[in-house]
């Protein structure tokens, strides 16, 4: 993804930070203090009850913030880029969670999160895609059936992704696991235990959305569904035998349906429920990300392979 020169930089950033996400990394780092002397306004989440993240962000867009930032996990980036991207003013992000998908596939630096802050003093602009679904933006991806529970466990929420993949098979081959339709246009992939619907795709080795995408402007979701016919078959998918298993395609909109009348995903890491059916889609370069202008994770010269645009058995 290009960076282009950023305008001048903020004059009022406004960054909502959790303390609580990542281990404590907020505190860990001085992300506070360091922010404050950068002339940003903070936020902190702390405190009973829960906050609604999405209405505090546009306060401050109301206020006069030039620039919306978070420094937690995915679920919370995607509430407040939702926002940005609708106001047309930047992003920021600080890689202050325990997964975070979306600051590593930015390229930015997780081993220290206050790297990030340079982003308000020495930054460059990309503009990247938000993906949709219902009523709700999301930056990584939107997991559902045997993914959904994937998301529910320890090992996925702290980012231990070994463990995760250990875990799939069994999830994967639970016989009360509720099986799902994948629909694109006149394309459908039914009777699916699990699938992933992403923010641009993940690249073609990763059966769970928990490695990293090349890029994040291409203007398509992307999709996989797992078919499976027992326990061999998840062990068999998890050993990367995924012939006749694994259906992966892209597409700008995309839908969920199942027999139930609600349904339990899992949206940037966070547990929801939805109305069946569900619909997703792709928002294009809805979203202008303020990054540091030398990034760890992004190497000069290397670009992103191309997709498939069409239903693909792999």
């Amino acid at each position: 993804m290009v960076g282009l020169p950023a305008p001048v930089p903020p004059r009022r950033p406004f960054l909502i930070m959790n303390p609580q996400s990542g281990g404590g990394k907020v505190d860990r780092f001085g992300l506070v203090r360091k922010a404050r002397a950068l002339n940003a306004d903070v936020a902190l989440l702390e405190g009973a009850g829960t906050v609604d993240v999405a209405a505090l962000a546009r306060e401050a867009a109301d206020d006069g913030a030039d620039l919306l930032g978070v420094a937690g996990g995915d679920g919370t980036q995607s509430l407040v880029a939702a926002v940005a991207a609708d106001r047309g003013i930047p992003f920021m992000v600080i890689a202050a969670g325990t997964r975070n998908q979306f600051a590593r596939d930015l390229g930015l630096d997780s081993e220290d999160p206050a790297a990030c802050l340079a982003a308000l003093t020495d930054g460059v602009e990309v503009r990247v895609d938000l993906g949709r679904i219902g009523d709700r933006s999301f930056v990584t991806s939107a997991a559902f059936g045997a993914y959904a529970e994937l998301v529910r466990t320890t090992a996925f929420r702290d980012g231990d992704t070994a463990a995760a993949l250990a875990l799939l098979p069994s999830l994967l081959a639970a016989p009360d696991e509720q099986r799902l339709n994948l629909r694109t246009g006149d394309t459908v992939v039914g009777d699916s235990a699990a699938v992933l619907v992403s923010n641009n795709p993940y690249g073609a080795a990763d059966i769970a959305g928990l490695g990293r995408r090349n890029r994040l402007d291409r203007g398509v979701l992307g999709l996989l569904a797992v078919t499976l016919r027992g326990a061999r078959d998840a062990v068999r998918l998890v050993r990367g035998r995924r012939s006749g298993l694994v259906k992966v395609s892209t597409a700008t909109e995309a839908v969920i349906e199942t027999d139930a009348d609600r349904i339990p995903v899992g949206v940037d890491g966070e547990e929801v429920t939805l109305a069946t059916p569900v619909h997703c889609a792709i928002r294009p370069g809805v979203l202008r990300v303020r990054v540091p202008r030398l990034r760890p994770g992004v190497r000069p010269g290397v670009r992103g392979t191309r997709v498939h645009t069409a239903m693909v058995g792999t």
